[in-house]
């Protein structure tokens, strides 16, 4: 299945060493992450440890520092750096001519919490 782009920001909106949230309907939102070398990330905005939320934490490199705990979780695939363990959810993003792009079915399905009725 091809995937389908949804814009929701453009680079600059992103600060550097920083992280912009786009809200879901089902939660958790997702963090979009910009480092120093304006490279983009998208990650699911909890940490795997206590669920922290990941874009009020301090991006350094291709990592950002968990704000509960200074667990360090990697940008590019949304794992802990050992010894640390886990693994928050990782979003495809694409970037074209300044505007960033996550996948729209990726938006809809992946990580999202089930309210128990």
């Amino acid at each position: 299945m091809p995937q389908q782009w949804k814009a929701v920001c453009n680079v600059a909106d992103i600060p550097v060493l920083g992280a912009r949230v786009v809200n879901r309907a089902a939660k958790p939102d997702v963090a979009i992450f910009r480092n120093s070398e304006d490279k983009i990330f998208a990650l699911l905005d909890k940490c795997p440890h206590k669920g922290g939320p990941l874009s009020q934490g301090i991006v350094f490199g291709e990592r950002v520092a968990c704000p509960l705990h200074n667990w360090n979780i990697q940008l590019d695939s949304g794992c802990a750096v050992s010894p640390d363990e886990g693994c928050t959810q990782r979003f495809s993003v694409k970037v074209e001519d300044g505007e960033v792009f996550l996948d729209a079915e990726e938006l809809k399905s992946l990580a999202i919490e089930v309210k128990a009725e």
